[in-house]
């Protein structure tokens, strides 16, 4: 009978979790929804060294944020608990004592420091088969002796046996049949008397097992780990469970090689992680995805794409659509650049999915920010009349490109006019618009402005469009001097759109205003 399909993520409560994380996730969500199973999430603790308070609770919200749904685990309850490895040690326990004796492991009493010494005295040592009967654990004492010492309280750890010229083979579903030989592989550390806890590879398997999970897909960088996971599970009697492997490919820099890091997001100006994080320790402030005004949606979509393709042109998907097309053979077993400027425009496709009034409470946020309030109704009016508009953003070689706007917070430095007069003119702008005729032409506006009462757009255009031809001026030669007014550069969406929004009364108080400055 086939199983149903389990997969777990199981992060480490050691600090924020990094975009790759995230990845990894959503890979085991489109996964298990389109096979009809069951994701879990697991907290890997046993590291109790590396613990970061509030580490947990972050990873939970980043995932809320996300619409990355969890079916059981940490917070979502499930009957294969407790989830959170810490809580397990007495489970874990009686499979160390299991794979004691049955021969498969065995207690190693080495200190640091004999273990630094034999490093600095064998170049590349490895505790293996080769030196195993050199160190100090039970294959070289007595049992009684080894009894002796426990009971003296002496700190231990329990090494797995692995026995060398083996071939072994991974299944795995991304990369093939993967095969390594058991002489590279060196004696593990699966258990440590100092914290009564298991390490990353013993407590991963018990409770893989445990739990059911049927498929692991995690990351390239746990590729290596995966032929001792396999000799554990053959240890276990546990081979016809072993759950199917799938280890995905890395996230590379953006430029240049290696794999993606938090200093690539700070030194190119995008986030590494889902939500800002507050490091308890420091106090450092990293940028998040979610306050750099990323939407959960367009984060999903565009991560998706970092080492799968689902064939064809299509890149915009929503969660349902990526569980549908998801395929592990689809995954490249290549790393993929982290491509961020791409990431600016699937969230500008996302932004524009929804209405201008969906904007505006975040618009409206960084207008009170800038000491300015006003209706919604206005609010929404800019947004729409400049959403479509091009911004420029600095390179590190201090190069500029443009692009389209991507968040809302674009939106400000492009329509600061529409709310506050210009105090100063572009100079480029002036020398291009301010012709020697520009103030007989504004000063003539002025006028015919004054003596407009339908202020619309429409009303402003008919008026203005009139006076124009009647006196045979160039209309470029107006527009361009009235925009120098108003705005004070050359930007900004049609004139009328501005003069209606900033009203009859403002409108001539900027001309005079720039009257007097040029």
């Amino acid at each position: 009978m086939e199983r149903k399909v389990r997969v777990r993520f199981a992060p480490s409560p050691t600090g924020p979790l990094h975009i790759g994380g995230v990845r990894t996730a959503l890979y085991n969500y489109l996964f298990a929804k389109q096979h009809g199973g069951d994701l879990i999430f697991r907290i890997e603790d046993t590291d109790s060294n590396r613990f970061v308070p509030g580490a947990e609770e972050y990873i939970i919200e980043s995932f809320k944020w996300l619409g990355i749904k969890f079916d059981e685990g940490v917070s979502f309850g499930g009957d294969h608990g407790p989830y959170r490895q810490s809580e397990r040690r007495e489970i874990y326990k009686t499979y160390v004592r299991q794979l004691l004796d049955n021969g498969r492991a065995y207690i190693a009493f080495d200190t640091p420091e004999e273990l630094d010494a034999k490093r600095a005295e064998t170049e590349n040592f490895q505790y293996d088969a080769t030196t195993r009967l050199q160190m100090r654990n039970s294959l070289t004492m007595t049992a009684e002796e080894v009894e002796a010492r426990i009971a003296a309280g002496e700190q231990y750890v329990v090494r797995f046996r692995i026995e060398p010229g083996e071939d072994v083979h991974v299944d795995d579903l991304i990369r093939g049949d993967v095969v390594i030989n058991s002489s590279i592989l060196d004696d593990k550390v699966l258990y440590k008397s100092a914290d009564e806890l298991p390490t990353y590879h013993l407590a991963n398997i018990v409770d893989d097992h445990l739990m059911e999970v049927t498929h692991v897909i995690r990351g390239e960088e746990w590729l290596p780990s995966a032929p001792l996971h396999v000799l554990l599970y053959r240890a276990f009697g546990w081979e016809d469970t072993m759950p199917r492997f799938a280890h995905l490919p890395l996230l590379l820099k953006p430029v240049g090689n290696g794999k993606l890091s938090k200093r690539d997001g700070d030194k190119l100006g995008f986030p590494v992680f889902p939500l800002e994080w507050h490091d308890p320790a420091s106090g450092n402030v990293s940028r998040g995805y979610r306050e750099s005004g990323y939407l959960p949606e367009a984060v999903c979509n565009f991560l998706a794409l970092l080492g799968w393709n689902p064939g064809g042109d299509k890149e915009l998907m929503t969660l349902d659509e990526m569980v549908q097309l998801f395929d592990l053979a689809h995954c490249s077993k290549n790393g993929a650049k982290f491509d961020y400027v791409k990431g600016f425009w699937f969230n500008r496709e996302y932004l524009l999915r929804h209405p201008v009034e969906d904007w505006v409470p975040e618009f409206d946020r960084i207008l009170r920010a800038e000491g300015i309030e006003c209706s919604a109704e206005r609010e929404a009016t800019v947004i729409s009349l400049m959403k479509d508009k091009v911004i420029e953003y600095a390179q590190p070689d201090g190069s500029v490109k443009k692009r389209n706007i991507s968040f809302v917070a674009d939106l400000w430095p492009l329509c600061r006019f529409f709310f506050e007069a210009p105090t100063a003119y572009d100079e480029k702008t002036v020398k291009k618009a301010w012709r020697e005729n520009s103030r007989e032409l504004m000063t003539a506006l002025m006028d015919v402005l004054r003596g407009i009462d339908d202020f619309s757009v429409e009303g402003q255009e008919q008026v203005v469009h009139a006076w124009i031809e009647a006196n045979g001026y160039k209309m470029g030669d107006v527009m361009n001097a009235w925009r120098l007014c108003l705005v004070g550069e050359g930007k900004g969406p049609g004139m009328y759109d501005i003069s209606a929004f900033i009203g009859k009364e403002e409108t001539l108080r900027r001309m005079e205003s720039a009257l007097k400055a040029l």
